[in-house]
């Protein structure tokens, strides 16, 4: 069989990594898309994943710009794809995937677990063959984005806890930034700034930087989603933020710090399932996955800066073991 699978964002690259190795342990041929945005081609390279650059770079802000980016990698997508005659097509929120897959006649799976980014995932869950999500996500608000139960295959857990399973942290990730280990390390994700579904803007997370930048027994290494993000972040000059120039052993980082707060998504559930202590300063509606962690104690809402508790954290305790074999089979359903 032959497999194509499209990446366009950072969180791909992990997500997929044990899957392609399982696809291909199965004897199954694996191509990969890919398009240029944040850390996606250099993680894509430190993995050793070949593939593709198809189509343009990330549209940018505003909605215009992600239509035209939108329509012309579409377009890319389907000359690239339609003469390697793929079996199925895999992608995890890389909504154009099934629209060209569709439209090539290829079946599709289709995975998220964020949903409110309703522009998105209606055109990706109305294209798709099958839809893949948590089980915390309940089905009225799916139905909302056109993923019928009838489509719909679901898994327990975070899709973190599956591609960490079994996974080692490389203490060398510590050393090779620099950092001294007798301080609290703190990790920090900047906002989605590019994201349509995270427009409220962010005030919080200056407060946050603000004091883990000026605390000398912290050290906090942010890692930002753009270079834009990352200049600015250096022009302010803090002392205690470390500021990576490339992309970075995140996952060994996050399992070795003593606290990550992250505007994000995919980064606090990394620290979740690696039993690291995570704060989350989302501005946009929190969805159903984030709503269950936060009642259950496992992350915390963050809503002032001087509510963080900056020590050393206590070790780890146990943690969720997913097998990757049942979330590669759930995007197999498709066939």
């Amino acid at each position: 069989m032959k497999v194509w699978i499209d990446m366009t964002n950072s969180p791909h690259v992990p997500f997929f990594r044990p899957l392609i190795r399982l696809l291909e342990e199965r004897s199954h041929e694996v191509r990969v898309s890919a398009r240029d945005f944040a850390q996606t081609l250099e993680l894509l390279d430190t993995a050793g994943i070949a593939n593709d650059v198809v189509g343009p770079p990330h549209g940018g802000a505003g909605r215009a710009g992600k239509i035209r980016a939108m329509g012309s990698r579409l377009r890319a997508l389907r000359a690239w794809a339609g003469p390697q005659r793929f079996d199925l097509a895999l992608s995890h929120a890389s909504h154009e995937l099934p629209l060209a897959a569709r439209s090539l006649g290829i079946p599709s799976s289709y995975a998220y677990d964020y949903e409110f980014a309703r522009s998105q995932h209606t055109l990706g869950s109305r294209a798709a063959t099958r839809v893949i999500v948590p089980d915390a996500i309940p089905q009225d608000r799916l139905d909302r984005l056109g993923a019928k139960a009838a489509k719909v295959r679901r898994y327990p857990g975070l899709k973190e806890e599956y591609y960490l399973s079994g996974f080692a942290p490389d203490p060398g990730v510590l050393p090779a930034l620099g950092l001294d280990a007798s301080r609290v390390l703190a990790v920090v994700r900047t906002p989605p700034e590019v994201s349509l579904y995270h427009r409220h803007g962010n005030p919080l997370f200056g407060g946050v930087l603000e004091r883990l930048g000026n605390d000398p027994a912290v050290q906090a290494v942010v890692l930002p989603r753009t270079p834009a993000q990352r200049d600015a972040i250096r022009e302010a000059s803090l002392p205690s933020l470390v500021v990576p120039e490339h992309a970075v052993d995140a996952q060994s980082l996050i399992a070795l710090a003593d606290l990550v707060v992250s505007a994000g998504g995919t980064m606090n559930r990394e620290a979740v399932a690696l039993g690291t202590p995570v704060w989350t300063t989302f501005a946009g509606r929190l969805g159903a996955l984030d709503e269950g962690l936060i009642a259950t104690g496992r992350m915390a809402e963050l809503t002032d800066a001087d509510a963080l508790t900056l020590a050393k954290k206590n070790a780890s305790g146990a943690r969720d073991q997913r097998d990757p074999e049942l979330m590669l089979d759930l995007l197999l359903s498709a066939l």
